[in-house]
């Protein structure tokens, strides 16, 4: 059942594209089949959940991982919900886009991005899950390119900025939350080690799925995104893919950070920030579906509100943790309605701008009762879903306060007030201005009240009724529904149905009513005087130097870490430059130094030897000479040498001394071999001579060792 819920819409993309656009009637006929095919195949899941019937699935050996999955009631239940929203949606695609271009690429991209949809509610670990995130994330993309138009790119590229970097950053947290627990199972995660570097990776992954949900201060996708994307991509980003960003806040927080004090305060601090900021941008817009994109930044506020007080209040938070299951189911159908709603609006009229929308509702009852619905459950009335859920956040939120004391979270509860207050505030603005307030120029009125019959085909009539009939149903019978479906989804939650609650006691219809009250007054007091005016109408004076995006995100990304990082790249350039240069310089200079020093070493060495070569060459002659005259003299010439006595034959050395050191003198001399002094003899032949001696003298000296060694 798993593989043919994921399997169907991917081959039904294939199968779109392989129709085409030469065959239109059959494409969209196809589609509502497929989307069809999916809701009823997920009815049925959700029944066999509701018995305890679950179903899982494993994929071994994905990229050296195992994808694994698992359908119990609430992953049931959410499947159910996108596969009800996609047919929904499908249903008034064919009118939508009929004087659209690329509709086969659009519905090919929306049938990829409802299988990555269901495989990221039907995974049962984080791994699986990052996966089909991607592959949403990344197909979704050509929903908000969709026109085309510099508008269109600009916000597409600010929304892929946001999917990618989302998704790197939560890849990181993966990669190292797996290497620190060896697993990424939804059930494993809670018996993880609570160690800093599991903290660390929490907190990555938790960005990336932050970002897809909208929250402060990666909201700025949001009021960007759904302004230029077709009226049911919107519908789909705001009601379904936001949510698939929630769920991925849940695994982590209730498996990791449960009883967290400082997740848990960290968490409502950007919850209600997101709250409160999205419902100012709201109230400033004048933008039919930015409005709406900023309600649903709003939205996510609350049910992040609830997620954190869950958390806070550990076991016993099952009642503020069923309030956010439930509120995502209620967000879910009542941004599906309203954006359906403005579908209707802006094929119609082709303007979103609330100015010249003025009296585009009247004289059209079904829209009317449609968009009215909407309205007041996202308002909080009595009554309506939205009612239901919001009276559960605002008592987990209230019993937080009472159990820890604390003075920080009864503020916290009169930020919630003031905010669903200021959601009173710009949806009565939108809704009295399109279906109240008549146009200021004749003509258009008259041309808006001419299609009252012709605003819509009989497809789209029945998705906007088949949505917005559910939104009182949910909320005037709360124990049948809602309350069913948190008591067996929160077992996701790891935690434990709450006690019934009086959702129309006077004190709960009392707290619905202060945020009424609060709402009226900021529409009358401030919106009616304020952002409005007999002239202009309605008013943007929303600073357009606080919009974050233009302010932090581009010139950060764009400007400053370019630069910074432009200017160290050049800094280790001519630090890399100066280091060559020094290092070739000084290389060269000990190679010059290397070189002049061999060279005086080599001459001087020559120089060395030549001299030592003179002086044994002189010491052999003078010693070859001394021994002519002593021991190897004739005996007549001794006698002589006798006769004269010593003083003769000291002079006699003197001028042989001499004769020598002339002969030492740098000239040209004869070959030895060709001096022929009789008296002196050969030089020659002294000099062999004197070499036999002392090869005698050695060879003696040797045979006397060896026969001392014998002994």
């Amino acid at each position: 059942m798993i593989a043919v819920l994921i399997l169907v819409p991917l081959l039904g993309a294939c199968a779109v594209r392989l129709i085409g656009s030469g065959r239109k009637q059959t494409r969209d006929l196809f589609m509502r089949a497929v989307t069809f095919a999916c809701f009823a195949l997920s009815v049925y899941l959700l029944i066999c959940a509701g018995r305890n019937k679950e179903y899982a699935l494993e994929l071994k050996n994905v990229c050296g991982m195992t994808l694994t999955f698992r359908a119990d009631f609430f992953r049931a239940l959410y499947v159910c919900m996108a596969a009800f929203m996609w047919f929904e949606t499908t249903l008034m695609s064919r009118a939508y886009f009929a004087h659209y271009h690329n509709r086969t690429r659009y519905y090919f991209f929306n049938q990829l991005t409802l299988c990555g949809v269901m495989g990221v509610f039907l995974a049962n670990d984080l791994y699986t899950a990052f996966i089909f995130f991607e592959l949403m994330s990344l197909s979704s993309y050509p929903w908000v390119a969709h026109e085309e138009s510099a508008p269109a790119m600009r916000a597409a590229a600010t929304y892929l900025a946001i999917a990618v970097l989302g998704g790197m950053v939560t890849l990181m947290g993966l990669m190292l939350m797996y290497s620190q627990t060896s697993t990424l199972a939804y059930e494993s995660l809670a018996s993880a080690p609570r160690t800093s570097a599991v903290y660390t990776a929490s907190a990555l992954i938790l960005f990336g799925f932050l970002a897809k949900a909208g929250a402060f201060p990666l909201h700025i996708w949001l009021p960007k995104a759904h302004p230029v994307a077709p009226a049911p991509a919107s519908a789909l980003l705001s009601g379904m893919l936001t949510k698939v960003g929630v769920l991925g806040v849940i695994v982590v927080s209730y498996n990791i950070f449960s009883g967290s004090q400082v997740y848990g305060c960290i968490l409502l601090a950007l919850a209600l920030t997101t709250m409160l900021t999205g419902a100012v941008l709201g109230v400033f817009s004048v933008n039919l579906k930015r409005t709406l994109a900023c309600s649903s930044m709003s939205q996510i506020g609350y049910i992040l509100t609830g997620i954190a007080s869950g958390v806070l209040m550990n076991a016993e938070g099952g009642l503020a943790s069923a309030g956010a299951l439930t509120h995502m189911i209620n967000h879910s159908l009542l941004k599906l309605t309203l954006f359906m709603s403005a579908g209707v609006v802006y094929m119609n009229a082709h303007t979103l701008d609330l100015n010249a929308l003025r009296g585009f509702g009247r004289k059209k009852p079904l829209l009317h009762i449609c968009y009215l619905t909407g309205a007041l459950g996202l308002m909080g009335v009595p009554g309506f879903n939205g009612y239901i859920s919001k009276t559960m956040i605002h008592e987990g939120l209230v019993e937080l306060a009472e159990e820890s004391g604390l003075f920080a979270f009864r503020v916290c509860e009169w930020v919630f007030l003031f905010a669903a207050g200021l959601t009173t505030a710009y949806m009565l603005k939108t809704y009295i201005c399109i279906f109240i307030q008549k146009n200021r120029d004749s003509k258009t009125q008259a041309r808006y009240d001419a299609c009252a019959r012709t605003y819509a085909d009989a497809a789209s009539r029945t998705s906007l009724l088949l949505s917005a009939l559910l939104i009182p149903l949910l909320g005037c019978v709360p124990h049948l529904l809602l309350r069913v479906a948190a008591g067996k989804g929160l077992a996701f939650f790891g935690q434990s149905a709450p006690e019934d609650i009086a959702f129309f006691s006077l004190k709960n219809l009392a707290g619905g009513a202060v945020t009424l009250i609060i709402g009226t007054l900021v529409y009358v007091l401030f919106v009616r005087r304020f952002l409005c005016d007999e002239a202009q109408g309605y008013t943007d004076r929303w600073p357009e130097r606080l919009d974050l995006e233009e302010l932090v995100y581009r010139p950060l990304f764009c400007r400053l870490l370019p630069d910074a990082l432009g200017a160290v790249c050049r800094v280790l350039s001519c630090a890399g430059d100066f280091a060559a240069a020094t290092f070739t310089k000084a290389l060269a200079y000990v190679c010059g130094m290397i070189e002049k020093t061999g060279d005086a070493f080599a001459h001087a060495f020559t120089v060395i030897i030549a001299l030592l070569s003179r002086v044994f060459e002189s010491a052999t002659d003078m010693l070859a000479l001394f021994l002519k005259e002593t021991l190897f003299t004739d005996h007549s010439h001794d006698l002589r040498s006798k006769a004269h006595g010593p003083a003769d034959r000291l002079r006699r050395h003197e001028a042989a001394v001499q004769q020598e050191l002339e002969r030492l003198k740098p000239q040209i001399r004869p070959d030895p071999r060709e001096v022929t002094d009789l008296r002196y003899g050969s030089y020659f032949t002294n000099t062999v001579t004197f070499g036999l001696i002392i090869c005698t003298i050695g060879i003696v000296f040797a045979f006397v060792y060896v026969l001392l060694k014998m002994k």
